[in-house]
C-alpha cells in the first residue's frame, strides 16, 4: 500500500494552510526574503544532482529537445492558465493573498509547482516506494515540502494548498509505473535522470530569485527523454 505520496500531499496542504494563516502577520520584507533563500537552496540541491551525471551529452540533448517540445506544446502557458484558474477558484471560498499582482502570482506559482511536482527527489522517491514499498525518500521530501509550502503560502496564500492534488496524482502514477520502469533502468540512466532534474531545479531556483525567468515548465519533457537518450548513448557511443 502506498503511503509516501499521500503523506507528502498532506504536508503541502497543512503547510500551505499554516503559511496562508500566518501571512498577514509576517512583515512584507520577511516574505520577500524567504523565497530568495529557498531559491538558493533549490540551486544547491540541483548542483548536488547535476554532479552525479554519467553521460552529459545525452542530458544536454534531452534538455534541448525537451524544451523545444515544451515550447511547441505551450506547456508553461497551459500551467499558467491553470494557476490563474486555481487562484480564482480558491479566492471564491478563501481570502485572497494581498499585495501580489496577477503576473507575480503566476510566475511564482509555476515555479513552485515544478519544484514540488517535478523534483528528482519526488520522482525517484515515488518510483522507489512503488518498487520496494519503502517510503523513506518521500518522507524526507515531505519535511522539505512542509516548510516550503509555509514559506510560499505567506506570499501566494491558500492557492499553494492546491498543488497537493497534482503532486499526489504524479507520485501515485510513478509509483504504479515503477514496477515496469525500474527493472529496465541502469545506474547510469538514473544518474542522468537525476542530472536533468537537477538542471531544472537550478533553473527553478534562478527563477524564484528573479535572476533569470527560465521557462522551467517547458523543460519538463526532458525528464521523459533523458533515460532513453542515456541508454542509447551508453549503447552506441559510450
Amino acid at each position: 500500500m502506498l503511503i509516501g505520496p499521500y503523506v507528502n500531499g498532506a504536508a503541502v496542504v497543512i503547510g500551505g494552510l499554516l503559511g496562508a494563516l500566518a501571512g498577514s502577520k509576517i512583515p512584507h520584507r520577511v516574505k520577500s526574503a524567504l523565497p530568495l533563500t529557498f531559491g538558493l537552496c533549490s540551486i544547491g540541491l540541483g548542483i548536488n544532482l547535476v554532479i552525479k551525471v554519467q553521460f552529459m551529452p545525452a542530458v544536454v540533448l534531452a534538455i534541448i529537445l525537451g524544451a523545444v517540445i515544451g515550447e511547441l506544446l505551450y506547456v508553461e502557458k497551459g500551467i499558467g492558465k491553470a494557476a490563474s484558474s486555481t487562484r480564482g477558484l480558491v479566492n471564491r471560498f478563501l481570502p485572497a493573498a494581498p499585495g501580489i499582482s496577477h503576473d507575480e502570482f503566476t510566475e511564482t506559482f509555476v515555479a513552485i509547482l515544478v519544484l514540488f511536482c517535478a523534483s528528482g527527489t519526488g520522482i525517484f522517491g515515488a518510483m522507489h516506494e512503488g518498487m520496494t514499498g519503502d517510503p523513506s525518500i518521500l518522507y524526507i521530501k515531505t519535511v522539505l515540502d512542509f516548510f516550503t509550502a509555509i514559506i510560499f503560502a505567506t506570499l501566494l496564500g491558500y492557492a499553494v494548498m492546491a498543488i497537493a492534488l497534482p503532486l499526489v496524482i504524479i507520485q501515485v502514477g510513478l509509483a504504479l509505473l515503477a514496477v515496469f520502469i525500474i527493472p529496465i533502468t541502469t545506474p547510469a540512466m538514473m544518474a542522468d535522470f537525476s542530472c536533468t532534474g537537477g538542471l531544472i531545479m537550478i533553473a527553478t531556483g534562478l527563477r524564484i530569485c528573479n535572476i533569470k525567468l527560465f521557462p522551467v515548465a517547458n523543460m519538463l519533457p526532458g525528464l521523459v527523454l533523458v533515460m532513453p537518450f542515456s541508454y542509447l548513448w551508453a549503447t552506441l557511443i559510450g
